[in-house]
């Protein structure tokens, strides 16, 4: 079994040892730091003989927000938030956190928020992936996307054109679409082949079920479930989600970074 180095970034006492007590259930977890500030934790990851592969970071600390290391030196670890607030839920995706616990930190959500560093970090050693150099890849190959769609009522046809198109989702075995006035259509092909032909500058595949437009998004919340909730105009019967494995990659491309 490998073992993984650990750094801690808690200014409370309490909340350091309660941390400390819920990772002794991880033996392959090793506890290499303990740092209870931002310029503690910049001098710590800065030293060359300390390593960490997963960082516990709580958000506010003594003497500033976490997110100020990130703008202080470079960090590699996976990164999982631990607060006591859900208002800093999109900064933490943005500093592409692998995940979000609320104190007290639940330890069915610690388990699960472990196991995915785990199985990234595996990743990693594995097959290191430059996701730089494969987006760049992906942007050359096509740019021949699709205009507009037809769709068929019988013997009549109704044209949208893409800009109209807020988002697209599959349900029931069927494949819907909404526009930006929230008239609704089924399409014939299926969302996977769909949205291959649109436009990822405009277009994201939010979730299995869901493709978006950029300017159908109203807001972003957290959930208790630690997920991102997605606030859709028009607002659609059920709630959107945006799938864990895909919220980094969500927050760049809102950020025009894809």
């Amino acid at each position: 079994m490998s073992e993984y180095n650990v750094l801690i970034i808690e200014d409370e006492i309490p909340a350091q040892a309660n941390l400390q007590r819920a990772l002794k259930s991880f033996p392959e977890l090793h506890i290499a730091g303990i740092c209870s500030s931002v310029q503690g934790a910049v001098e710590w990851l800065q030293k060359s003989s300390n390593h960490a592969d997963i960082i516990f970071m709580d958000v506010e600390l003594s003497d500033g927000m976490c997110f100020d290391i990130f703008a202080q030196t470079s960090i590699q670890a996976k990164v999982i938030i631990t607060t006591a607030y859900d208002s800093y839920a999109v900064k933490a995706f943005r500093v592409n956190s692998i995940d979000y616990l609320l104190k007290p930190i639940d330890p069915e959500q610690l388990q699960a928020a472990v196991e995915r560093c785990r199985v990234l970090l595996r990743s990693e050693q594995e097959q290191p992936l430059d996701i730089h150099l494969l987006r760049e890849a992906l942007r050359g190959e096509s740019t021949n996307y699709k205009r507009r769609f037809v769709i068929k009522f019988g013997d009549r046809l109704s044209i949208i054109d893409i800009e109209h198109v807020a988002y697209i989702y599959a349900e029931d075995k069927s494949t819907h679409l909404v526009t930006d006035e929230n008239r609704r259509y089924i399409l014939d092909a299926s969302l996977d082949t769909v949205s291959e032909q649109l436009d990822p500058q405009r277009f994201f595949r939010i979730s299995r079920n869901c493709t978006v437009c950029i300017t159908a998004i109203g807001s972003l919340s957290k959930h208790p479930s630690n997920r991102l909730k997605v606030t859709l105009k028009p607002q659609p019967d059920f709630e959107v989600f945006v799938s864990r494995s895909r919220t980094s990659d969500f927050i760049a491309w809102l950020e025009g970074e894809n």
